[in-house]
């Protein structure tokens, strides 16, 4: 099989849409699937160096709705090269250049991973009000025409997949198929992982910590973990601080006005050296973090997937997840990790959950995580599901 993907960008700094394609990739290409990308980004951009794909990068988008002139002439030469087309994402200038492009003759299918852009969420976010009614018309002339017109919307879980029938009429795709998303398994555990990470941060050698892995994002719930992780660690009445587990928030995106504004708020909440910022953690420095960390925590308000916490489950570590991230069910159901609100009062009992806990529940929860990774989420098992969605709509729609 011949298998484009289309996405408006794969810098690994813009969240795990394009790590997934990277994920997938591996796999279709050990099994003997070409497998290729176009993306609107800077050819010279170093991120587009790794992987053994072919990426076209066609140049930067422009504006919000990410246009490039170049984009629709490559789709309308290049589409008949393949079996079949996935749109990454919604709402960008990408979609509506498949649909037109997919309207000549000869073109295959094309099929659309939301990524949970059509979660109901983000429309009713009281800070995204502008936003949403953007969406809502742009919905109306164009995307609904986009979603109609694709073979199928693939979803990374159920619970994506129930929520994107709520937020915008009218919805009328073709099919809606449960796929589910994976990574490759991660690289056993080597010294030389701690080594990458503590090197990152030296004050966490020999050390318990809980690790937050992401974009610094209002979403992502970072507030409700730096006040309730000040709460029951940084209290007076807890133990010492040299015996409390510290907290490590890593992520893209530090320099931002929220960014600075979290910082800010753990300075004032928790002593200096519990809260650890190391930014952006990639190769040993990330699985180090991941193979070492206690727990992986993620309060998030809206979550489609989560690949940051599939990959703590590969490293048999649990995590403390919000109930707003869409595999919650999932890892609940295989005693994973704990699950709660995406509210202080859930945060802080996700946390005193955890710590009352015995060594011998924390080691079946870790044994747990690996097995939930292992027979939910690995990338073959979530590829195999693709294949076999695409080859059942075709045979459907055979003459």
């Amino acid at each position: 099989m011949k298998l484009l993907h289309v996405i408006t960008t794969m810098d690994p700094h813009t969240g795990g849409t394009c790590q997934g394609i990277r994920n997938q990739a591996i796999w279709f290409m050990e099994h003997g699937h070409a497998f290729e990308v176009v993306c609107l980004d800077d050819p010279n951009s170093d991120f587009l160096s790794r992987g053994d794909f072919q990426i076209h990068a066609l140049g930067q988008g422009r504006g919000q709705w990410r246009y490039h002139p170049k984009l629709l002439p490559w789709l309308k030469k290049n589409l008949s090269r393949f079996d079949a087309v996935i749109l990454n994402g919604l709402w960008q200038y990408a979609g509506y250049a498949l649909l037109k492009a997919s309207q000549h003759p000869n073109m295959p299918p094309y099929y659309i991973f939301p990524h949970g852009m059509l979660d109901p969420w983000f429309q009713h976010d009281p800070e995204r009000r502008i936003k949403a009614l953007r969406n809502w018309f742009y919905w109306k002339v164009i995307e609904q025409r986009v979603v109609r017109n694709a073979e199928a919307l693939l979803f990374t879980c159920a619970e994506e997949m129930r929520l994107a029938c709520q937020t915008f009429h009218p919805y009328q795709p073709k099919r809606k198929m449960n796929v589910g998303l994976g990574i490759p398994q991660p690289a056993e555990y080597r010294d030389e992982m701690e080594t990458a990470f503590v090197e990152k941060c030296p004050r966490l050698r020999g050390s318990p910590y809980f690790l937050f892995l992401g974009r610094i994002h209002p979403k992502k719930g970072i507030d409700l973990l730096i006040k309730t992780y000040s709460a029951i660690f940084c209290s007076s009445g807890h133990t010492r601080e040299s015996q409390s587990p510290k907290l490590v928030i890593a992520g893209p995106d530090l320099e931002t006005p929220y960014g600075q504004q979290m910082r800010e708020l753990a300075a004032k909440m928790c002593p200096p050296n519990l809260v650890s910022w190391p930014g952006m953690l990639t190769g040993n420095a990330k699985w180090g973090a991941l193979y070492n960390c206690e727990a992986f925590v993620l309060f998030s308000h809206q979550e489609n997937f989560g690949l940051a916490v599939v990959e703590a489950l590969a490293c048999g570590r649990p995590v403390l997840i919000s109930n707003q991230v869409n595999i919650w069910r999932e890892i609940e159901e295989d005693n994973g990790g704990l699950v709660d609100n995406d509210t202080i009062k859930g945060a802080e009992n996700l946390f005193r959950r955890w710590t009352s806990l015995s060594t011998e529940d924390r080691e079946v929860m870790k044994n747990a995580a690996k097995s939930s990774y292992e027979n939910r989420f690995s990338v073959g098992f979530a590829a195999k599901r693709l294949m076999k969605t695409i080859e059942l709509s075709a045979n459907c729609n055979l003459p």
